[in-house]
């Protein structure tokens, strides 16, 4: 081998560098722990020590000092799996900002385009090129982007806007490049909120065009408090107020109003007697005071007052607020009542009859005005802070620039004059309505005051402060994962590496010898390089990443698995070992065959990659890396190792005494019993495709359809029967439950409210999910049921969602992925080899495999013990698959390729069979080495990524059956006659 000193060169620098960048890891990991044993499992104060201590010196090399921080930036981070946090993917609202852009535009084609585009809306397309395409629909040449009414306003006029000259296709330029600059002003206003918000390397990224925006919160347990940071889009505005005395009249007329059509669906209640009720107190028995008559007055729950037109339970809002916005009800607003808009606020306890304390919540009326603007808006206000109010409760001061002093400074002048109020609202919801009682208030400094907590005030500081987004962002998809449940996925991924390493190694000591440690020993330093690279990159560690590290232990010996059987042919054919390790090391030797195989597996994981999202990425990525060291290490450094070997005379024989003679001179006619693979595989086919589509179909998980997964863990074995009937009962749909792991936990699936965004919505079905279950645990609040912490061990231990709209495009990207796989690798062997046969025989081999995997999918899915859902991970799967397939017949086809073009005699049939049993050695040992591996990781991997596991299992396993009986007999059968005679003219017996 040529330049062998500097690859030893290299090799020892890319050790030290790996072993550098990895001793940040080390020492991160050791503060990590020393923190936490110091907390004693509080994280608040896990979380201050390991502040306290961010810019102390905690490594010293003897050249150089690294501090916590500095520490902590370089090591290899772990994803949510490992670590546990939130994960969550935001939509920022191209809607919205299309309506801001066109400045909430009437035209009746643009709004009729914006519900199109949101109806329409195609998997993987943006909703900004749906809207564009609605919009030509809609307007057939009438009506331009570029009208007045729609982008060609005041607002987007001048130097880089719209004019009214401009075509549709430049206005579209415009309008592109204006929404990337809101997804941007979102994206940065998120990135200051989450920096405030007080956990370890976070991060946060823009995922291409698409307006979507993943936030990782490593180590954040608090999960409502959370979301509600990252949608809140801190529109705060200062509306003035009705005073109940003022819109009560309005309130009896729409009570009379509804007897007509709800009188029949309201159940009885008693009428609280409030400044409200007593304004129908006029008759003692009227009929609009006896209980269950009254549809809307009925549902007032505690006394109002000033600008609280009642209180009402948090259930009935929905129901009152459709009321009120019922057309047929807001005709009975008189004069500039007719612009009111009734605006719920912060949820408050009060005490029933009984002195119980429920919840309710308030019920304002602001002054509305034609256009819906509020009389001062939350853009003057330059920071904002928490505080305490007079009385000692926790609140938010906030300063205002020049403009918006002299503007609060007359709207509380006003207040102050006509002794009314002023409804400080965030997000459409009132935090405060203070009156005005000592005059104007010069300055621009405010204060909301309310029923806060410190965290809220916090919150709400850090969201005014950072500024309000552009838009909304709803969170279309998240993952919860609990801090116990990454540590047991770190042991489960630690102890299936190691188990896995060790099956791998003492199989290669077994079948090859010494050449077995060489291989080992290349096997270790590919490991050590490839954490090298994750850690001086920055990649993030998963669990299926940690999966894709423990196949890289089955594929990292692949090469020399190649070459040692290609040597020991050599050595066979009466070669000395020198020349026979130069000529397995040749590109007529091994490395074709090498790098075909791997070229293909390139292929497919970097498609993995593309559309891939999340985990999967980590898988991929963790693949490719592995790809790579392990090519450079069992090329290079295992033959450092044999040359030195051959250099000292010793005698390398590349076998066992054992192994010596193992599939020598076999001789298996693969060719002749090719009708009977060709019926037993079509009769699997058939069946699969049957059950597929006709009788079970598949098991499609969340992340394909849409819904909300829970992994809830119970003090005791649970009938996940019983569970899904009571919880079904409880949302009112259809819930899911299903053992998960042992049977005292359950998976549970539910699509109630999927397609509809927003905190409220997140919270509503965590507290169904609680109220459903609650009866199952002797003492567990809500907070401790939902939230994650230290040392939990029941509950919540992982949630996700995924919404309508991500789901279509996860489903899109994976049809595209399995298809694109196909598609390269059958252009790459067609180019590689010139022949389209065998391209065909390569791919019919693969669709051979994948409608297996699915059919075993879909026929066992139902009584498994484990769970077999179509999901990203199951996908992952498959085209893993497929790359190892593709493996293994590239490797016959070489094998076919080299007797072709050489000298071996016989018909094309016996230069196919030729080809299959001389490599046969070659195939069942890299076979065996990942079936090894891959039962490790389905035995101690863990319950998540079992299913996964599973997939990959029975891919090898028929992969390896579909190289050897259907890509060789297809090829056989469509290279055409003239070839064949053409082959056997030159290979004819001599």
């Amino acid at each position: 081998m040529q330049n062998k000193g500097l690859i030893k060169f290299f090799a020892i620098l890319f050790a030290l560098v790996s072993i550098y960048q990895l001793s940040f890891t080390f020492v991160a990991n050791k503060v990590a722990s020393d923190a936490k044993a110091f907390a004693g499992g509080n994280p608040e104060k896990e979380l201050k020590y390991l502040d306290s201590i961010g810019k102390e010196k905690v490594f010293n090399l003897g050249f150089s000092d690294f501090t916590f921080n500095e520490v902590k930036d370089k090591q290899i981070n772990k994803g949510l799996d490992l670590e546990g946090g939130i994960n969550v993917i935001l939509q920022v609202s191209v809607k919205d900002i299309l309506k801001g852009l066109s400045n909430n535009s009437k035209n009746p084609v643009f709004n009729k385009s914006l519900a199109d585009a949101t109806a329409n809306q195609k998997g993987n397309q943006t909703y900004i090129d749906a809207f564009f395409e609605a919009f030509e629909a809609n307007s057939k040449g009438t009506v331009k982007l570029a009208s007045p009414d729609i982008f060609a306003n005041r607002n987007l006029q001048g130097e880089g806007g719209v004019d009214f000259q401009m075509t549709d296709a430049q206005v579209q330029k415009v309008i592109k490049r204006k929404v990337d600059e809101s997804v941007e002003s979102a994206f940065g206003v998120l990135r200051k909120r989450i920096d405030k918000f007080g956990v370890t390397q976070p991060n946060i990224q823009k995922l291409g065009q698409t307006g979507r925006i993943l936030v990782e919160l490593p180590g954040a347990k608090d999960v409502d408090r959370i979301k509600k940071l990252l949608q809140s889009t801190a529109q705060l505005e200062f509306w003035e107020t009705y005073k109940v005395e003022e819109i009560g009249n309005f309130l009896m007329a729409a009570n009379e109003s509804l007897k007509k059509t709800e009188i029949n669906k309201v159940a009885p209640k008693k009428v609280v007697k409030d400044s409200l009720s007593s304004l129908l107190a006029d008759t003692k028995d009227s009929a609009v005071t006896k209980k269950g008559n009254n549809p809307l007055l009925d549902k007032i729950i505690g006394q109002g007052g000033g600008p609280v037109l009642g209180l009402f339970a948090p259930k009935d809002t929905a129901i009152v607020g459709g009321y009120l916005r019922r057309a047929d009800i807001r005709v009975l607003l008189a004069g500039d009542q007719r612009y009111a808009k009734f605006v719920w606020g912060k949820p408050t306890k009060i005490k029933d009859a009984k002195s119980k304390e429920i919840d309710a919540v308030e019920l304002y009326a602001l002054k509305g005005n034609r256009d819906n603007i509020a009389a001062m808006s939350g853009g003057v206000v330059t920071d904002a802070s928490d505080t305490f109010d007079q009385s000692g409760k926790p609140a938010v001061s906030m300063q205002m620039n020049g403009k918006g002093a002299k503007a609060w400074e007359e709207l509380t002048g006003k207040a102050y004059t006509q002794k009314s109020n002023i409804a400080i609202v965030l997000d459409n919801v009132v935090y405060s309505a203070p009156g005005v009682s000592n005059g104007p208030i010069a300055g621009g400094r405010s204060e909301i005051s309310g029923s806060f907590d410190l965290t809220e005030t916090k919150d709400l500081a850090n969201v005014l402060k950072a500024g309000k987004l552009p838009a909304s962002a709803d969170i279309i998809q998240s993952e919860v994962v609990g801090p116990s449940l990454g540590q047991a996925a770190i042991d489960a991924g630690t102890i299936s590496s190691v188990v896995g390493f060790l099956l791998v190694c003492l199989w290669m000591v077994f079948y090859y010898g010494r050449a077995g440690w060489y291989a080992n020993l290349a096997l270790l330093l590919n490991l050590l390089f490839l954490f090298g690279i994750m850690a001086s990159f920055g990649f993030v560690l998963t669990l299926p990443g940690i999966a894709g590290i423990v196949l890289t232990l089955g594929t990292a010996v692949d090469a020399n698995i190649i070459i040692y059987e290609r040597a020991k042919e050599e050595l066979r054919d009466g070669k000395s070992l020198s020349e026979s390790v130069i000529a397995s090391y040749g590109w007529k030797g091994a490395m074709r065959s090498i790098i075909d195989a791997n070229v293909t597996h390139i292929l497919t994981g970097a498609i993995l990659f593309t559309f891939g999202t999340g985990l999967i990425k980590g898988f991929a990525l963790t693949l490719l890396i592995g790809i790579v060291t392990s090519l450079f290490t069992s090329i290079f450094i295992a033959r450092i190792f044999i040359d030195r070997n051959i250099a000292s005379n010793s005698n390398l024989t590349f076998s066992t005494s054992i192994t010596k003679n193992w599939f020598t001179n076999f001789h298996f006619d693969f060719i002749k019993i090719k009708k009977f693979t060709y019926v037993f595989s079509s009769i699997v086919v058939i069946v699969s495709l049957v059950s597929i589509f006709f009788v079970n179909g598949l098991d499609q998980g969340v992340d394909f359809v849409g819904g909300r997964t829970f992994q809830v863990k119970f003090e005791k074995p649970i009938d996940a029967t019983k569970v899904a009937e009571e919880l079904s009962k409880e949302f009112g749909t259809t819930v899911e439950a299903k053992i998960f792991g042992s049977d005292d936990q359950l998976k549970i699936t539910t699509k109630y409210k999927i397609t509809e965004e927003g905190v409220d919505v997140d919270k509503e079905v965590n507290e169904k999910l609680y109220k459903g279950l609650q009866h199952y645990y002797t003492n567990s609040s809500y907070e401790k049921f939902i939230n994650s912490y230290d040392g939990k061990t029941v509950g919540v231990l992982q949630a996700s969602k995924v919404g309508a709209s991500i789901s279509e495009d996860i489903k899109t990207n994976s049809y595209w992925a399995v298809l694109g796989a196909m598609a390269v690798i059958f252009l790459y062997l067609m180019i590689s080899f010139r022949k389209w046969q065998y391209s065909l025989g390569a791919i019919a081999a693969v669709a051979h495999d994948v409608i297996f995997v699915l059919g075993i999918y879909s026929l066992c899915y139902k009584f498994m013990p484990f769970h077999m859902e179509m999901d990203q991970h199951f996908i992952a799967a498959i085209l893993t698959v497929i790359g190892y397939s593709m493996n293994d017949t590239v490797i016959v086809f070489d094998r076919i390729r080299e007797f072709i073009m050489g000298k071996r005699k016989g018909s094309f049939e016996e230069i196919v069979n030729a080809s299959i049993n001389t490599t046969l050695s070659r195939t069942l040992n890299t076979s065996l080495m990942m079936i090894l591996v891959l039962l490790t990781m389905f035995v101690f991997g863990g319950e998540s990524i079992r299913g996964f596991i599973f997939a990959m299992l029975v891919g090898i396993v028929v992969g390896t059956y579909s190289s050897l009986f259907i890509a060789t007999p297809v090829l056989v059968d469509t290279i055409s006659r003239s070839d064949k005679n053409q082959i056997e003219k030159e290979h004819k017996e001599a």
